[in-house]
């Protein structure tokens, strides 16, 4: 920046929509495009700032109020069949089947298909930088396949597997018993460990992810959700942060 360029102030628009727990910041950049935000009663645009006393309408409601609510963060181990979305007109929507009185979401996805430990938080921000591809943060996962397992597919899984028009990245793979292994992946591909079976001759019978990051599934039963302990939030944060 030009040193006789005075600082910009406020908070970029699709952050500030991010972090009152509205959503994540990448959805704040659709709503905004789409024209559904305003900044004091004039139509909000990619790049904008908000200023304190600003009033920001999404939808055209004031989403001040949700800055002062404390933020969620949850652990769910999603049973089969919840859908991953937040989108009502799902009728096995991942929202609607916690019930949390709080705004929420998920932070990512998980198949209709397979089970297993999913984040879900009011904090849009948080969503943003857990995504981010570069930073390379591991996803844990318990695979069952239709035939025993070989050394050669359990090599070939971990240096890389070609599917969606490029080569998965290369990723720690051990097995667990003749038709099981696990995987410790830093991508999400969509469908990517079915995808890569597929690949190489297997069919995924059951998926279980069991591990983001420093959150572990533990003993949490299918169906149930709790709130991260203080001490995995700091751990989480730190993690983000680095």
């Amino acid at each position: 920046m030009n040193r006789d360029e005075p600082p910009r102030e406020g908070v970029r628009l699709n952050k500030w929509i991010a972090e009152s727990g509205l959503c994540s910041r990448r959805e704040a950049d659709r709503l905004i495009a789409e024209g559904r935000v305003t900044i004091d009663g004039r139509r909000g645009a990619l790049g904008d700032r908000v200023l304190p006393g600003m009033t920001v309408l999404v939808n055209g409601r004031d989403a001040r109020a949700r800055t002062q609510k404390q933020q969620v963060y949850i652990a769910l181990n999603k049973p089969v069949g919840v859908v991953c979305t937040a989108d009502p007109r799902e009728p096995m929507n991942v929202v609607d089947f916690v019930g949390h009185p709080q705004r929420i979401f998920p932070v990512g996805r998980l198949d209709k298909d397979s089970e297993g430990l999913l984040l879900l938080t009011s904090d849009g921000e948080i969503v943003n930088r857990i995504l981010r591809a570069a930073g390379r943060h591991e996803k844990e996962y318990l695979v069952e396949v239709d035939k025993p397992i070989t050394s050669d597919f359990l090599n070939r899984m971990a240096e890389g597997v070609p599917i969606l028009d490029t080569v998965t990245l290369p990723c720690r793979v051990t097995r667990e018993d003749r038709q099981r292994f696990r995987i410790v992946l830093v991508q999400g591909l969509n469908r990517q460990i079915r995808r890569m079976c597929e690949a190489l001759g297997y069919k995924v019978t059951s998926l279980r992810r069991e591990r983001v990051m420093n959150i572990r599934l533990g003993r949490l039963k299918s169906g149930h959700w709790r709130n991260l302990t203080p001490a995995e939030l700091n751990e989480l944060m730190r993690q983000l942060d680095d």
